[in-house]
Parts: C-alpha cells; structure tokens; sequence
C-alpha cells in the first residue's frame, strides 16, 4: 500500500536522525568517562578509542530501541496533528492496523537489538576488561612515567624519575618508596639504567641513599651506596575465578544459572522483549489532540522509557540477590507490560468509554429490577 511506503519512509528518517544525535551523545560522555579512567591509570591512554568503541557498542541495545519509540512515537503524533490519522480511520481502519507495517518496519531494529543484547554485549565487555587486565598487569618499569608518581601492579611500590631517555632504559633523579615485611625502604638516586640478564630485568641505581625503618618507628637504617640493584618485572595477573556476569557469554549464563547469572540473564532477554513491548506501546501513547502540541506526547513517552528501563535494572538486582525469580520477574514485568499495552490499545481502537459501561450497567440493574 502506499500508505504502508510513506509511513516507513518516514520512520526511517525519523529513525535514522534520532539514532544520529543519540550516538553522538552517548559517544562524547563515553569519552568523557573514559579519559577520566585513564587520568586514574585505569585504562591505557593509547586505547582510549578502543574502550570507547567497546564501550558505546555495548549501549546500542537501548539506543535503537529508544530509537525506534522516538520514531514511532514522533511519526504518528504527526499523522494526528496533520489530520491524517482521520483520513486512515475514514477508511475503515483502526490503531491496531498499525501493528503489521510497524512491525513490517521494525523487525530488522528487533533482531538487531536481540543479537547485541544477547551475543555482542558480553563480547564488548570482555573485550574491554581484557584491556584493562593487560594494562593492569604491565610491569613496574612500564608504569613509570617522568615527573609522576606511579604505583606498581601490587601496589607495594611507588616509583618517581624526573626524566629518562628517548629508549626508556635509564633516567635521572629516581625514588622509590617500598613496604615489605614490615618495613618500609626509600631509595633516591641521581641516576638508573636497566639491565636485563635472561628473562629478569633490574634497575641498577647509581650514586644514591637508602633509608630503611621498620613500620612501628622502632628501627632506622640509613645507608650510601655507589650502586645497587633492584628486580622489576611484570606482574602476573593468572586467571580469574570470579568472572563477572556480563562478560560471560549468554550460553555460560544459562548454563550455571546462578543468581548473579540469572540476574545477568533477565537482563538482556528484557532487553529483547522490552524493545517489543515498546512498539505497542508507541502506538497506545501517541494519540494527540490536532489542536494541543506534541511535546506533551513525546514527554510521556520519553518518561515510560524510563521508567521501564530502570524497572529492568532493578529487576536485574532483584533476581541478582534472591529477591525475585528469574520467570516471575519476566512474567510480571514483561507480560504485565504488553497486556496493559495491549487492553489500552483495544480501548482505543474500539472506542471504549468507561463512563458509558458504567451507564450500561445501571440500565441492566434496573431493566432486571
């Protein structure tokens, strides 16, 4: 039908410059947050694209389903403002006509948002944890940077140098603050230079003093020296036992259904379904008054989103501690969104008016009296 053509002709557009606007910001907080985590030595600064990019990929399920209830939302609030919703109901034709070339539109978006949520959400969040890991676990000597303090892996070291050479092996006016065993030992020198012998690396000090206290105050040992040697290297990670739920693939979650797992799970399903729901929804919210604006119309609607959003991440925390079982949460949450989406739209498209069932009562009463 051409109407069918001009309505997803229309959603596209309206799809396409929502999505546009959203990813931008979305993008540029992302890279905000995710300079301030390099700023902390979290993240490496060189990689900070990559982790963006992980990390914007993992919210484009709820960005394309906003996407998509914007579009809805806005394209038909303009049909009622336009007056060409009366000319489809004219014809013969009610709201729930509208489920088949929305549905016909947005099934691409759906399957999209189901595959992210349920396949491409942890790969990104693993992704961006092994990022983190691998700059976590770099050696003592790649932490250290000219004129900053940098704290070793096992955070028993602090290291300052106030200038080193273009091949990062040696440098001049070094510190090192160490707390081992119960003691406590500062080392400064005006020059260091590494030696690496097999697969072990040293930082030999040249012209320096060394001061070493225990931690209750009790001994003090101060000491010169023309040269000394301290081992450096990397540090070890090892594997992980604790994984965190959204890392794991959704097959794993299914797999060992443990709470933090079925929390997890719950999470992105609702996502998938939510994004459903919501096309029904667009459709019960977006009768307009043609004399009144749409801002009212796109308020509320941008208000159930939230709504349902957060009711989707407290139902992840829920499940996540025992609080809620992981069918009754989707049952409850997700069932119980679509009836009363769908009961409003068969109250709109029959016409129903409660005002006038009351009145219908009343004459039964009193015809059976």
């Amino acid at each position: 039908m051409l109407f069918h053509s001009t309505l997803r002709k229309e959603l596209a557009r309206s799809f396409g410059a929502t999505l546009v606007v959203l990813v931008t910001i979305v993008m540029t907080m992302t890279l905000i947050r995710t300079l301030s985590q390099a700023n902390r030595g979290s993240v490496n600064p060189q990689e900070v694209m990559m982790v963006m990019g992980y990390t914007v990929l993992g919210y484009l399920p709820p960005i394309l389903t906003l996407c998509l209830f914007i579009a809805i939302v806005g394209t038909l609030s303009r049909m009622y403002t336009d007056s060409e919703m009366v000319i489809w109901f004219s014809a013969g034709r009610g709201l729930s006509s509208l489920l088949r070339p929305l549905f016909g539109f947005a099934w691409p978006i759906l399957l999209g948002v189901a595959v992210l949520a349920l396949v491409v959400w942890p790969w990104a969040n693993q992704q961006t944890q092994d990022l983190k890991d691998r700059y976590g676990s770099r050696g003592d000597l790649e932490r250290v940077a000219p004129g900053q303090f940098q704290e070793s892996a096992n955070g028993s070291r602090v290291f300052f140098l106030d200038k080193d050479t273009p091949d990062n092996k040696s440098g001049k006016n070094i510190f090192i603050s160490t707390v081992d065993r119960g003691k406590q030992t500062v080392t400064s020198a005006r020059s260091g230079r590494v030696v690496t012998e097999g697969d072990t690396q040293f930082l030999l000090l040249s012209n320096g003093q060394r001061l070493e206290s225990s931690l209750d105050g009790q001994q003090l040992r101060i000491s010169e020296f023309e040269e000394l040697g301290n081992k450096v290297g990397s540090t070890d990670v090892g594997p992980q036992d604790n994984v965190p739920a959204k890392t794991r693939s959704t097959l794993s979650l299914v797999r060992e259904p443990t709470r933090a797992n079925l929390g997890e799970l719950a999470w992105r399903l609702g996502l998938a379904v939510a994004s459903l729901n919501f096309v029904v929804i667009a459709i019960t919210v977006s009768s307009v008054n043609p004399r009144a604006g749409r801002s009212g119309n796109l308020v509320f609607a941008l208000f159930a989103f939230i709504v349902y959003y957060n009711l989707l991440n407290l139902g992840q925390s829920w499940v996540s501690g025992g609080r809620a079982s992981f069918a009754g949460f989707m049952i409850v949450l997700h069932g119980g969104t679509l009836a009363l989406a769908l009961l409003w739209l068969g109250k709109q498209h029959n016409n129903w008016a409660w005002p006038g069932l009351r009145r219908l009562r009343r004459a039964r009463r009193g015809s059976a009296a």
